[in-house]
């Protein structure tokens, strides 16, 4: 295949970047390992850092469907290869995922049995959180309400910043150096310790559905997704996709208006 290496440098990235972030989830969650949010988004924006690192030499980094789909939309990347980008990244995630599943799963059943959780009923999101995201936050749940517009709302706003922020860090590629990829790492730590409280900050339809199809697989089934009907598809997926469209749109507007404002100084 002509562009293999550059599905395979989305699909590595992906899974360095889930397996990294949603460990740090599950180490949270199973053995209290972080003393505060903000630990754990930093492990996400690291893994972010990371992960664009290791990939940028053969494939652009999206890692993210809405990233990916945004870029399409402003003509960055043609409508034969979107559909193979989104599917290296889901299939990046759901390995990642899987093998999180399994270097975790006693901790898990011990998790669950200390906490009177049986897999599968409806309290098990409690440990399903690991994996796929749930609104409001189970660890914030007391504090804050949370219904299904804010949830629409946070997702979409939070991912319309990353991606924003990506097109104006690489908008003149000469200027694209070592502290790219840490500021858009650095931008996801802020985003996730803004959004997390209310919908645990996906901002990535891959990293939030393939790891929530494995617990789903897991034996976590219903409980896997939001009691909400059809929550993980307008808030997780469709959301993200919309605010990273949306940001596509926004820079257009500031690359038009600059080069329209270059034209005028010409003259």
């Amino acid at each position: 295949m002509k562009h293999f290496k550059e599905y395979l440098g989305e699909f590595i990235g992906t899974f360095i970047l889930v397996f990294f972030g949603c460990g740090a989830v599950a180490v949270a969650v199973l053995f209290n390992g972080f003393g505060s949010l903000l630990e754990v988004a930093l492990v996400w924006g690291f893994a972010v850092s990371i992960a664009i690192f290791t990939t940028r030499n053969i494939c652009p980094a999206h890692l993210n469907p809405a990233v990916s789909l945004a870029m399409y939309v402003s003509k960055n990347l043609s409508i034969k290869k979107l559909p193979f980008y989104i599917f290296s990244q889901f299939l990046g995630a759901f390995l990642a995922a899987s093998f999180i599943y399994i270097a975790f799963n006693d901790a898990i059943v011990i998790y669950e049995g200390a906490n009177d959780i049986v897999r599968g009923t409806k309290e098990s999101y409690k440990s399903a959180m690991m994996f796929g995201e749930f609104f409001p936050n189970p660890s914030f749940e007391n504090n804050v309400k949370v219904d299904l517009f804010l949830a629409c709302f946070m997702e979409g706003f939070g991912t319309f910043i990353l991606v924003f922020v990506i097109y104006r860090l690489t908008e003149r590629k000469d200027q694209i150096n070592n502290l790219t990829p840490v500021l858009i790492g650095l931008t996801v730590t802020i985003i996730i310790c803004i959004v997390a409280p209310f919908t645990q900050a996906g901002l990535n339809p891959a990293r939030d559905f393939a790891p929530r199809l494995v617990a789903y697989i897991a034996g976590w089934q219903s409980a896997a997704f939001p009691t909400v009907n059809y929550g993980f598809f307008t808030v997780y997926i469709l959301s993200p996709l919309l605010g990273g469209t949306i940001a596509a749109f926004m820079n257009y507007l500031f690359v038009y208006r600059k080069k329209a404002n270059l034209y005028v100084l010409k003259k």
